[in-house]
């Protein structure tokens, strides 16, 4: 499956196979599920609030409603340049959120690596096979920000397609991430640890997009407050 871009507003018109040149206005790779936007219930069960036993990366369709009203979330993602904490926002994305929160738990995210870090735009992770193809099997549907993004912003990546996030998401980590178009369902805030290890992450980065070193995610562990 071939990847499609999301562009920034400079590159709209060449949003579909190869972004708009290596600097930051480049796209947003991601996969479009072969069903196409999935909008219907999910037979799968929410798992354990610990997480479960192993990962699980193949879906059949979007994740039920797992977060409990009233609860806030947090995820800790650890990486092999140190640990950075997401503030889980449901009430801007809530679909985004609970997707997120139902991949983390169950380890989708374990050992995978950030393949996309392009510095002053974004690092973008999320996909295990590190290509910027994969993804869990469905897509969920499209939740445009009415806020704008901001740096530590954390935002669904998608397809030029309607309703076709699926995994990966970005960390807007400088100016011309956080001028992109309002497309892209955002859920959640580096709150700690971006100083430190978020930059350090997209230090890694180059204007291609393609990582200098292998910046990997090795856990997400979602703790409830």
């Amino acid at each position: 499956m071939a990847p499609v871009r999301l562009a920034g507003a400079v590159c709209a018109a060449l949003l579909l196979v190869t972004g708009c040149g290596s600097d930051s206005d480049g796209a947003l790779d991601t996969t479009v599920s072969a069903d196409g936007a999935a909008t219907a219930t999910s037979d799968a069960v929410c798992p354990p609030s610990e997480g479960a036993e192993s990962p699980t990366r193949d879906f059949d369709a979007p994740p039920p409603a797992c977060l409990e009203p009233g609860t806030s979330y947090e995820a800790v993602v650890t990486t092999n340049m140190g640990e950075f904490t997401i503030e889980v926002d449901p009430d801007t994305a809530p679909v985004a959120a609970n997707n997120f929160v139902f991949l983390a738990r169950n380890r989708y995210f374990d050992d995978t690596v950030c393949h996309r870090i392009i510095p002053n735009f974004v690092v973008q992770c999320g996909d295990p096979t590190g290509t910027g193809t994969g993804g869990p099997g469905y897509t969920i549907v499209d939740e445009p920000p009415t806020v704008p993004y901001e740096i530590g912003s954390i935002a669904m990546a998608k397809t030029a397609m309607p309703d076709s996030a699926g995994s990966q998401f970005f960390v807007i980590t400088g100016s011309d991430g956080a001028s992109l178009p309002p497309e892209y369902a955002l859920f959640g805030e580096v709150i700690d640890g971006f100083e430190t290890t978020v930059e350090a992450m997209a230090g890694a980065g180059s204007p291609s997009g393609e990582p200098l070193e292998p910046v990997e995610i090795q856990s997400i562990r979602i703790v409830e407050r």
